[in-house]
Protein backbone atom coordinates (compact mmCIF):
# COMPACT_ATOMS: atom_id res chain seq x y z
CA UNK A 1 0.00 0.00 0.00
CA UNK A 2 1.16 3.48 -0.88
CA UNK A 3 -0.34 6.86 -0.03
CA UNK A 4 -0.81 7.46 -3.76
CA UNK A 5 -3.22 4.49 -3.88
CA UNK A 6 -5.82 6.81 -2.38
CA UNK A 7 -5.28 9.67 -4.86
CA UNK A 8 -7.93 9.89 -7.59
CA UNK A 9 -5.30 11.13 -10.02
CA UNK A 10 -3.41 7.87 -9.57
CA UNK A 11 -6.14 5.98 -11.45
CA UNK A 12 -5.83 7.84 -14.73
CA UNK A 13 -4.44 6.26 -17.90
CA UNK A 14 -4.20 7.07 -21.60
CA UNK A 15 -6.63 5.30 -23.94
CA UNK A 16 -6.82 5.88 -27.70
CA UNK A 17 -10.38 6.64 -28.77
CA UNK A 18 -10.32 3.88 -31.37
CA UNK A 19 -9.98 1.23 -28.63
CA UNK A 20 -13.39 2.08 -27.14
CA UNK A 21 -15.68 -0.65 -28.49
CA UNK A 22 -18.87 0.65 -30.12
CA UNK A 23 -20.16 -2.86 -30.86
CA UNK A 24 -19.31 -6.24 -29.32
CA UNK A 25 -17.08 -8.75 -31.05
CA UNK A 26 -18.85 -10.77 -33.72
CA UNK A 27 -19.76 -13.85 -31.74
CA UNK A 28 -19.75 -13.32 -27.97
CA UNK A 29 -16.92 -15.77 -27.27
CA UNK A 30 -14.61 -14.27 -29.91
CA UNK A 31 -13.57 -11.34 -27.74
CA UNK A 32 -9.96 -11.26 -26.60
CA UNK A 33 -9.05 -12.39 -23.09
CA UNK A 34 -6.10 -11.09 -21.08
CA UNK A 35 -5.21 -13.54 -18.31
CA UNK A 36 -3.19 -12.53 -15.28
CA UNK A 37 -2.02 -15.07 -12.70
CA UNK A 38 -1.19 -13.11 -9.56
CA UNK A 39 0.69 -16.04 -8.01
CA UNK A 40 3.14 -16.40 -10.89
CA UNK A 41 2.89 -12.83 -12.27
CA UNK A 42 2.31 -14.38 -15.70
CA UNK A 43 0.37 -12.59 -18.44
CA UNK A 44 -1.27 -14.63 -21.20
CA UNK A 45 -3.07 -13.36 -24.31
CA UNK A 46 -5.97 -15.54 -25.42
CA UNK A 47 -9.61 -15.40 -26.52
CA UNK A 48 -12.74 -15.95 -24.50
CA UNK A 49 -13.34 -19.30 -26.19
CA UNK A 50 -10.05 -20.43 -24.56
CA UNK A 51 -11.51 -19.93 -21.09
CA UNK A 52 -11.80 -23.67 -20.48
CA UNK A 53 -7.99 -23.95 -20.57
CA UNK A 54 -7.38 -21.53 -17.73
CA UNK A 55 -10.09 -21.84 -15.10
CA UNK A 56 -9.49 -24.13 -12.10
CA UNK A 57 -11.37 -27.42 -12.35
CA UNK A 58 -14.50 -27.94 -10.23
CA UNK A 59 -14.80 -24.21 -9.56
CA UNK A 60 -18.07 -22.30 -9.44
CA UNK A 61 -18.91 -19.37 -11.70
CA UNK A 62 -21.01 -16.75 -9.91
CA UNK A 63 -23.01 -14.65 -12.36
CA UNK A 64 -25.36 -11.69 -12.02
CA UNK A 65 -28.67 -12.64 -13.63
CA UNK A 66 -30.18 -9.16 -13.47
CA UNK A 67 -31.83 -8.18 -16.74
CA UNK A 68 -31.53 -4.79 -18.40
CA UNK A 69 -34.89 -3.27 -19.30
CA UNK A 70 -35.56 -0.70 -22.04
CA UNK A 71 -36.13 2.42 -19.99
CA UNK A 72 -35.58 5.52 -22.14
CA UNK A 73 -38.70 7.10 -23.66
CA UNK A 74 -39.00 10.13 -25.92
CA UNK A 75 -42.32 11.97 -25.90
CA UNK A 76 -43.98 15.35 -25.82
CA UNK A 77 -45.43 17.86 -23.43
CA UNK A 78 -49.06 18.86 -24.02
CA UNK A 79 -47.61 22.09 -25.48
CA UNK A 80 -45.67 20.10 -28.06
CA UNK A 81 -42.20 20.45 -26.52
CA UNK A 82 -39.88 17.46 -26.41
CA UNK A 83 -39.30 15.40 -23.26
CA UNK A 84 -37.23 12.34 -22.37
CA UNK A 85 -38.18 10.15 -19.42
CA UNK A 86 -35.66 7.62 -18.13
CA UNK A 87 -37.15 4.99 -15.80
CA UNK A 88 -34.72 4.13 -13.00
CA UNK A 89 -36.91 1.36 -11.58
CA UNK A 90 -38.83 -1.37 -13.37
CA UNK A 91 -41.38 -1.80 -10.60
CA UNK A 92 -43.55 0.71 -8.78
CA UNK A 93 -43.01 1.57 -5.12
CA UNK A 94 -45.62 1.07 -2.39
CA UNK A 95 -47.45 4.19 -3.55
CA UNK A 96 -47.56 3.00 -7.17
CA UNK A 97 -44.90 5.48 -8.33
CA UNK A 98 -41.82 4.95 -10.51
CA UNK A 99 -38.57 6.85 -9.95
CA UNK A 100 -37.40 8.56 -13.14
CA UNK A 101 -35.11 11.14 -14.65
CA UNK A 102 -36.83 13.79 -16.78
CA UNK A 103 -35.02 15.77 -19.45
CA UNK A 104 -36.93 18.73 -20.87
CA UNK A 105 -36.84 22.52 -20.99
CA UNK A 106 -38.50 24.50 -18.25
CA UNK A 107 -39.27 23.94 -14.58
CA UNK A 108 -40.94 20.66 -13.63
CA UNK A 109 -43.64 20.45 -10.97
CA UNK A 110 -46.06 17.97 -9.47
CA UNK A 111 -48.98 17.43 -11.82
CA UNK A 112 -46.99 17.92 -15.04
CA UNK A 113 -48.07 15.36 -17.65
CA UNK A 114 -46.16 13.98 -20.63
CA UNK A 115 -47.51 12.10 -23.64
CA UNK A 116 -45.92 9.12 -25.40
CA UNK A 117 -46.51 6.82 -28.33
CA UNK A 118 -49.05 4.07 -27.68
CA UNK A 119 -51.28 6.33 -25.54
CA UNK A 120 -48.99 6.31 -22.50
CA UNK A 121 -49.39 9.22 -20.09
CA UNK A 122 -46.73 9.92 -17.45
CA UNK A 123 -47.56 12.31 -14.61
CA UNK A 124 -45.21 13.72 -11.96
CA UNK A 125 -46.77 12.63 -8.67
CA UNK A 126 -44.00 13.53 -6.22
CA UNK A 127 -40.59 15.19 -6.05
CA UNK A 128 -38.26 14.00 -3.30
CA UNK A 129 -34.65 15.06 -2.80
CA UNK A 130 -34.40 16.11 -6.43
CA UNK A 131 -35.84 12.82 -7.71
CA UNK A 132 -39.04 12.63 -9.74
CA UNK A 133 -41.67 10.00 -8.97
CA UNK A 134 -44.31 9.43 -11.62
CA UNK A 135 -47.53 7.54 -12.15
CA UNK A 136 -48.57 5.97 -15.46
CA UNK A 137 -51.94 5.21 -17.00
CA UNK A 138 -51.20 1.56 -17.87
CA UNK A 139 -50.94 -1.56 -15.73
CA UNK A 140 -48.20 -3.47 -17.62
CA UNK A 141 -45.38 -0.95 -17.92
CA UNK A 142 -42.69 -3.56 -18.69
CA UNK A 143 -44.54 -4.82 -21.79
CA UNK A 144 -45.00 -1.23 -22.92
CA UNK A 145 -41.31 -0.42 -22.44
CA UNK A 146 -40.30 -3.57 -24.33
CA UNK A 147 -42.26 -2.30 -27.31
CA UNK A 148 -41.59 1.44 -27.24
CA UNK A 149 -38.53 2.27 -25.12
CA UNK A 150 -34.86 2.10 -26.05
CA UNK A 151 -32.13 0.22 -24.21
CA UNK A 152 -29.90 2.48 -22.06
CA UNK A 153 -26.37 2.06 -23.40
CA UNK A 154 -23.60 4.16 -21.77
CA UNK A 155 -22.75 7.58 -23.24
CA UNK A 156 -19.29 6.42 -24.36
CA UNK A 157 -20.93 3.94 -26.77
CA UNK A 158 -22.06 5.86 -29.87
CA UNK A 159 -23.01 8.83 -27.71
CA UNK A 160 -25.56 6.73 -25.82
CA UNK A 161 -27.79 6.34 -28.90
CA UNK A 162 -29.00 2.73 -28.95
CA UNK A 163 -30.76 0.74 -31.66
CA UNK A 164 -32.63 -2.55 -31.92
CA UNK A 165 -29.38 -4.53 -32.13
CA UNK A 166 -28.42 -3.29 -28.67
CA UNK A 167 -31.52 -4.96 -27.24
CA UNK A 168 -29.77 -8.25 -28.09
CA UNK A 169 -26.13 -7.27 -27.62
CA UNK A 170 -26.51 -5.42 -24.30
CA UNK A 171 -28.08 -8.40 -22.51
CA UNK A 172 -26.53 -11.58 -21.13
CA UNK A 173 -27.86 -14.92 -22.39
CA UNK A 174 -28.71 -15.89 -18.80
CA UNK A 175 -30.50 -12.65 -17.79
CA UNK A 176 -33.63 -13.40 -15.78
CA UNK A 177 -34.69 -10.81 -13.20
CA UNK A 178 -35.69 -7.43 -14.66
CA UNK A 179 -34.27 -4.38 -12.90
CA UNK A 180 -30.95 -3.08 -14.31
CA UNK A 181 -30.36 0.09 -16.32
CA UNK A 182 -26.84 -1.09 -17.21
CA UNK A 183 -25.63 -4.55 -18.15
CA UNK A 184 -23.32 -6.68 -16.01
CA UNK A 185 -20.92 -6.57 -18.93
CA UNK A 186 -18.48 -9.40 -18.09
CA UNK A 187 -21.40 -11.78 -18.56
CA UNK A 188 -21.93 -10.60 -22.14
CA UNK A 189 -19.11 -12.85 -23.34
CA UNK A 190 -20.79 -16.10 -22.29
CA UNK A 191 -22.87 -18.44 -24.46
CA UNK A 192 -24.69 -21.62 -23.55
CA UNK A 193 -22.06 -23.54 -25.53
CA UNK A 194 -19.21 -22.26 -23.36
CA UNK A 195 -21.19 -23.04 -20.20
CA UNK A 196 -21.65 -26.60 -21.46
CA UNK A 197 -17.95 -26.89 -22.32
CA UNK A 198 -16.86 -25.67 -18.90
CA UNK A 199 -19.25 -28.11 -17.22
CA UNK A 200 -18.36 -31.13 -19.32
CA UNK A 201 -14.58 -30.62 -19.57
CA UNK A 202 -13.76 -29.04 -16.21
CA UNK A 203 -16.65 -29.75 -13.88
CA UNK A 204 -17.28 -26.01 -13.57
CA UNK A 205 -20.82 -25.27 -12.40
CA UNK A 206 -22.55 -21.92 -12.14
CA UNK A 207 -24.68 -20.07 -9.63
CA UNK A 208 -26.68 -16.88 -10.03
CA UNK A 209 -27.07 -13.84 -7.83
CA UNK A 210 -29.12 -10.75 -8.65
CA UNK A 211 -27.79 -7.22 -8.22
CA UNK A 212 -29.76 -4.58 -10.10
CA UNK A 213 -27.27 -2.20 -11.68
CA UNK A 214 -28.23 1.46 -11.34
CA UNK A 215 -27.01 4.64 -13.01
CA UNK A 216 -24.70 5.14 -10.05
CA UNK A 217 -22.32 2.65 -11.64
CA UNK A 218 -21.38 5.48 -14.05
CA UNK A 219 -21.11 8.17 -11.36
CA UNK A 220 -17.66 9.79 -11.41
CA UNK A 221 -15.47 9.99 -8.33
CA UNK A 222 -15.24 13.68 -7.47
CA UNK A 223 -13.10 13.59 -4.33
CA UNK A 224 -9.31 13.83 -4.54
CA UNK A 225 -9.08 11.16 -1.82
CA UNK A 226 -11.03 8.15 -3.09
CA UNK A 227 -11.85 7.08 0.48
CA UNK A 228 -14.14 10.10 0.73
CA UNK A 229 -16.22 9.04 -2.28
CA UNK A 230 -19.96 8.65 -1.63
CA UNK A 231 -20.62 5.24 -3.17
CA UNK A 232 -23.98 4.60 -4.79
CA UNK A 233 -26.34 1.97 -3.39
CA UNK A 234 -27.79 -0.98 -5.29
CA UNK A 235 -30.16 -3.78 -4.28
CA UNK A 236 -29.32 -7.49 -4.40
CA UNK A 237 -30.69 -10.86 -3.40
CA UNK A 238 -29.66 -14.51 -3.60
CA UNK A 239 -32.09 -17.39 -4.00
CA UNK A 240 -31.72 -20.22 -1.49
CA UNK A 241 -30.76 -22.96 -3.97
CA UNK A 242 -28.08 -20.71 -5.47
CA UNK A 243 -26.68 -19.80 -2.06
CA UNK A 244 -26.23 -23.49 -1.21
CA UNK A 245 -24.05 -23.89 -4.28
CA UNK A 246 -22.04 -20.75 -3.49
CA UNK A 247 -21.33 -21.57 0.14
CA UNK A 248 -20.35 -25.16 -0.75
CA UNK A 249 -17.93 -24.18 -3.54
CA UNK A 250 -14.23 -24.64 -2.86
CA UNK A 251 -13.26 -22.11 -5.54
CA UNK A 252 -15.48 -19.23 -6.62
CA UNK A 253 -15.04 -17.18 -9.79
CA UNK A 254 -16.95 -13.91 -9.88
CA UNK A 255 -18.20 -13.03 -13.34
CA UNK A 256 -18.16 -9.27 -13.26
CA UNK A 257 -17.77 -6.56 -10.67
CA UNK A 258 -21.44 -6.72 -9.67
CA UNK A 259 -21.17 -10.40 -8.76
CA UNK A 260 -18.07 -9.62 -6.71
CA UNK A 261 -19.77 -6.68 -4.97
CA UNK A 262 -22.68 -8.96 -4.09
CA UNK A 263 -20.48 -11.71 -2.68
CA UNK A 264 -18.19 -9.36 -0.81
CA UNK A 265 -21.18 -7.56 0.70
CA UNK A 266 -22.39 -10.88 2.07
CA UNK A 267 -18.93 -11.90 3.31
CA UNK A 268 -18.47 -8.59 5.11
CA UNK A 269 -21.94 -8.83 6.62
CA UNK A 270 -21.28 -12.44 7.66
CA UNK A 271 -22.32 -15.42 5.55
CA UNK A 272 -24.31 -16.84 8.46
CA UNK A 273 -26.47 -13.69 8.57
CA UNK A 274 -27.72 -13.86 4.98
CA UNK A 275 -31.44 -14.47 4.65
CA UNK A 276 -31.88 -15.96 1.20
CA UNK A 277 -34.53 -14.47 -1.07
CA UNK A 278 -34.49 -11.26 1.01
CA UNK A 279 -33.53 -8.01 -0.69
CA UNK A 280 -30.53 -6.11 0.66
CA UNK A 281 -28.97 -2.77 -0.25
CA UNK A 282 -25.22 -2.39 -0.61
CA UNK A 283 -22.97 0.61 -1.11
CA UNK A 284 -19.78 -1.40 -0.72
CA UNK A 285 -16.73 0.32 -2.22
CA UNK A 286 -13.84 -2.00 -3.03
CA UNK A 287 -10.47 -0.29 -3.44
CA UNK A 288 -6.85 -0.86 -2.36
CA UNK A 289 -6.77 -1.39 1.37
CA UNK A 290 -9.95 -3.50 1.36
CA UNK A 291 -9.25 -7.20 1.83
CA UNK A 292 -11.30 -9.27 -0.66
CA UNK A 293 -12.34 -12.50 1.04
CA UNK A 294 -15.08 -14.02 -1.09
CA UNK A 295 -13.53 -15.08 -4.43
CA UNK A 296 -10.61 -16.90 -6.02
CA UNK A 297 -10.80 -15.31 -9.48
CA UNK A 298 -12.54 -12.49 -11.35
CA UNK A 299 -13.64 -12.17 -14.95
CA UNK A 300 -14.19 -8.54 -15.88
CA UNK A 301 -13.99 -6.04 -18.73
CA UNK A 302 -11.58 -3.10 -18.99
CA UNK A 303 -12.91 -0.08 -17.12
CA UNK A 304 -12.89 3.70 -17.41
CA UNK A 305 -10.05 5.80 -16.01
CA UNK A 306 -10.64 7.06 -12.45
CA UNK A 307 -13.71 4.82 -12.07
CA UNK A 308 -14.74 2.88 -8.98
CA UNK A 309 -14.58 -0.28 -11.11
CA UNK A 310 -10.92 0.33 -11.90
CA UNK A 311 -10.35 0.79 -8.16
CA UNK A 312 -12.17 -2.50 -7.54
CA UNK A 313 -9.74 -4.35 -9.82
CA UNK A 314 -6.89 -2.60 -8.02
CA UNK A 315 -8.16 -3.95 -4.71
CA UNK A 316 -7.40 -7.44 -6.02
CA UNK A 317 -3.98 -7.02 -7.61
CA UNK A 318 -2.82 -3.53 -6.64
CA UNK A 319 -3.06 -0.23 -8.47
CA UNK A 320 0.37 -0.34 -10.11
CA UNK A 321 -0.12 -3.87 -11.46
CA UNK A 322 -3.61 -2.96 -12.71
CA UNK A 323 -2.31 0.05 -14.64
CA UNK A 324 0.59 -2.02 -15.95
CA UNK A 325 -1.86 -4.61 -17.32
CA UNK A 326 -4.03 -1.88 -18.83
CA UNK A 327 -0.96 -0.48 -20.60
CA UNK A 328 -0.24 -3.96 -21.97
CA UNK A 329 -3.85 -4.20 -23.11
CA UNK A 330 -3.60 -0.87 -24.95
CA UNK A 331 -0.33 -1.90 -26.60
CA UNK A 332 -1.99 -5.14 -27.78
CA UNK A 333 -5.09 -3.29 -29.01
CA UNK A 334 -7.60 -4.83 -26.66
CA UNK A 335 -11.05 -3.21 -26.90
CA UNK A 336 -12.25 -1.35 -23.82
CA UNK A 337 -15.40 -0.76 -21.76
CA UNK A 338 -18.88 -2.33 -21.95
CA UNK A 339 -18.67 -3.90 -25.42
CA UNK A 340 -14.93 -4.54 -25.15
CA UNK A 341 -12.68 -7.48 -24.36
CA UNK A 342 -12.30 -9.34 -21.09
CA UNK A 343 -9.73 -9.95 -18.39
CA UNK A 344 -9.32 -12.98 -16.13
CA UNK A 345 -7.57 -12.43 -12.81
CA UNK A 346 -6.44 -15.60 -11.03
CA UNK A 347 -5.53 -15.12 -7.38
Amino acid sequence: MQKSDFFLSSYDYDLPQELIASRPAEGRINSKLLIYNSKTDEVIHAHFYDLVKYLPHDALLVLNQSKVFPCRLNGKKPSGGKVEVFFLTATADNEGFYRVLIKSNGKKKIGDTYLFEGDLTVTISDIREGHFYVSVNITDLISYLDQYASIPIPPYIRGGESDDQDKLDYQTVFAKNIGSVAAPTAGLHFTQEIFDQLKNDCGIDRAQVTLHVGLGTFAPVKTDDIREHDMHSESYFVESDQWKKIIAAKKKIAVGTTSLRTLESIWQMGTDKLQTDSVYDTNIFLHPGVDIQSIDALITNFHLPKSTLLMLVSSLIGREKTLELYKIAVENEYRFFSYGDAMLILR
